[in-house]
């Protein structure tokens, strides 16, 4: 696709083609007070929207609590052909969401138009699992009755998506709530409130009833969040954010016993065998450490590699990182954009420095770039010794952190030596080894000689301190479906 760079006229367009108060029951409400959107490539403000007060956000759970009744009732068909035309106008309308999250959050306009179509998967799918909702049916054991088994929408959800994925982890939860026939409560984070207006009027032209989806906008996430969590009304929560967060929120979901997701944090180990084919391992790294400029819970952010190749591999690497331009997400051509504010910024120069002052070595980068805007440059560091703050904390930045090991034995107690367990990577030609590191390695998902897992196909989920429960898939349908089973006398 021929690509050029958008004028200041489209960006302005752009950002007022989204409404910018809450959505409440089908309709838009203003709030006493605004909250700036800025753009992290200039920190200039795009626009205010709205930022509301626990009070002002209440109205969207009684909207929800309204129409779940209805909503329940509808066919499967009709949910699925909703879902379906909401697919067919994100995908129509790729470039202006595109340039809208661009925008608002950062990361350069190719990976913009690669997230929209990610988004738009969820609805496709979603829309395909609305009507394979199934059940059950046996005679009991022992004779004398049969047992039904069937599954009915948990009920009225709340959702909180973080902002470095604006649009698609808005549609990988709001797809399966309304396949299930849940209504939902959403809100955005405070950086990146745009995607999910402009997805909430999207819903609005595909014939999505009124009070089925509301959004909240806030600044003041915790104190209109809590009430709203606390409200028995409410019977489940999908949070993807950090596992401070999300340990704050299980606290208070247990309160009303509410059924949750919980998409959090992530420390993914990236390991590089002596017999890995190193070419395919670097382009399996860049897609690992680079996507989102580094800012995503998948994100490799210890790469492990072998001794025996860890100098030529680093080589590599470096060689490809240099290779990236940096600039402003709009820009053509543009590969690293900037982070999203000035603490990621302050965070990733810190680790970068506690690194360096405990023995690694900067073979790219090492330092922010002065403004205006967020930038860091891509930076590649060697011999990163396990006790680096890095290798304990989500860099969320363009850092490839590498590390040399000796043994298959030391590489998985390496990659498993944290209390994370979302995603980890390892690169062999050897089978036999690739299943047994595969088999070693404590997180939900594995990529095996693959860069990217995610694929709204797939169960998205972590183990142990990166959460609970799965998205997409088979499976992701189910997190907003309660079971219920109806014993029948014959």
């Amino acid at each position: 696709m021929e690509t050029t760079t958008p004028t200041a006229t489209a960006e302005r367009e752009a950002i007022e083609s989204v409404p910018k108060g809450l959505f409440v029951a089908g309709q838009w409400r203003p709030t006493e007070a605004t909250m700036p959107v800025e753009d992290p490539s200039t920190g200039e403000v795009l626009c205010e929207v709205a930022d509301a007060s626990p009070a002002e956000a209440m109205p969207a759970l009684d909207a929800a609590a309204a129409a779940q009744a209805d909503w329940a009732r509808t066919t499967p068909r009709e949910r699925s052909e909703i879902l379906s035309r909401a697919f067919e106008l994100m995908i129509a309308e790729t470039e202006r969401l595109a340039l809208i999250m661009t925008l608002e959050m950062g990361k350069p306009l190719a990976e913009s138009r690669g997230e929209v179509a990610y988004a738009a998967e969820f609805l496709r799918w979603f829309a395909e699992e609305a009507v394979r909702i199934d059940g059950g049916y046996m005679t009991a054991p022992g004779g004398g009755s049969r047992f039904l088994v069937t599954k009915q929408p948990v009920g009225v959800s709340l959702m909180i998506t973080p902002w470095n994925f604006p649009l698609a982890m808005g549609t990988r939860k709001i797809g399966p709530a309304i396949a299930a026939g849940c209504t939902s409560v959403i809100k955005p984070a405070a950086q990146t409130p745009l995607c999910t207006l402009a997805f909430a009027e999207l819903l609005t032209r595909a014939g999505l009833p009124d009070g089925v989806v509301n959004v909240v906008t806030t600044g003041q996430a915790d104190q209109v969040m809590s009430p709203l969590i606390l409200d028995p009304r409410s019977r489940k929560l999908s949070f993807t954010g950090s596992t401070g967060v999300g340990k704050h929120l299980l606290e208070l979901c247990a309160k009303t016993v509410m059924r949750t997701s919980m998409e959090l944090g992530g420390n993914a180990p990236f390991l590089v065998f002596e017999d890995a084919d190193l070419d395919a391992a670097v382009d399996g790294a860049m897609l690992a450490k680079m996507r989102n400029i580094g800012q995503a819970c998948t994100a490799a952010n210890r790469i492990l590699v072998h001794r025996d190749v860890a100098e030529q591999f680093a080589e590599k690497m470096a060689a490809r990182m240099a290779s990236l331009p940096m600039g402003r997400g709009t820009e053509d051509g543009v590969v690293v954009g900037p982070l999203i504010d000035d603490r990621a910024v302050a965070k990733v120069t810190g680790l970068v420095a506690d690194a360096t002052e405990r023995g690694a070595t900067v073979h790219l980068g090492g330092s922010a770039h002065e403004g205006p805007g967020h930038f860091y440059p891509a930076t590649v560091l060697t011999d990163v010794p396990p006790e680096a703050e890095m290798a304990h904390t989500e860099i969320f930045g363009p850092v490839a952190a590498i590390t040399p090991f000796d043994t298959e034995e030391e590489a998985i107690a390496l990659a498993n030596d944290t209390p994370y367990g979302l995603v980890s990577y390892a690169f062999t030609q050897d089978l036999a080894r690739g299943i047994r590191v595969g088999e070693g390695l404590e997180a939900g998902m594995v990529g095996l000689n693959l860069g990217v897992v995610s694929n709204p196909a797939a169960p998205f989920g972590g183990i142990k301190e990166s959460g609970l429960g799965r998205e997409g898939g088979f499976l992701g349908i189910d997190e907003f479906l309660e079971t219920k089973y109806i014993g029948i006398r014959v």
